[in-house]
């Protein structure tokens, strides 16, 4: 698995290291960590609909931080479940953009099994590093 949980970084919240070869996979597994912080079963959410988000920043931790924001803005905004499909990196103009396609659907309480609410991810201990062979994040969630 490209996330897991950790139990003792925090109490009152929700804390989780995520990995990828690569950006593009570190970010949709700390996507898939977030949601499957909120809802157990992630393979119950279908891809029915389609969000494409546009984000920039100069630092790339921050990036991430904005990305795994923005499926909680869906949740809450829209009651969707959105997963990254694809994700696109680009460098210019000394910021970082990221174009990524979500898909998903409504929040379904009949088939999506409910855990806890996520409010925020937090600036915590956050951190987004990069190994000899991998990147590697920590994230703590605000529930």
């Amino acid at each position: 698995m490209p996330y897991e949980f950790l139990e003792d970084v925090a109490t009152a919240d929700i804390a989780f290291r995520a990995n990828g070869k690569d950006l593009v996979e570190l970010f949709k597994a700390a996507g898939d960590a977030t949601i499957n912080t909120m809802i157990e079963n992630l393979e119950a959410i279908e891809p029915k609909e389609t969000r494409q988000i546009n984000l920039e920043n100069d630092a790339l931790d921050l990036l991430l931080f904005n990305f795994l924001q923005e499926l909680i803005y869906y949740k809450d905004s829209e009651q969707m479940l959105l997963r990254p499909q694809e994700i696109h990196f680009e460098h210019k103009d000394s910021n970082h953009h990221l174009t990524a396609i979500l898909q998903g659907e409504k929040l379904d309480s009949d088939r999506h099994h409910q855990r806890v609410d996520v409010k925020a991810v937090t600036l915590h201990r956050f951190q987004l590093e990069e190994t000899q062979n991998a990147w590697i994040s920590m994230v703590i969630l605000d529930i």
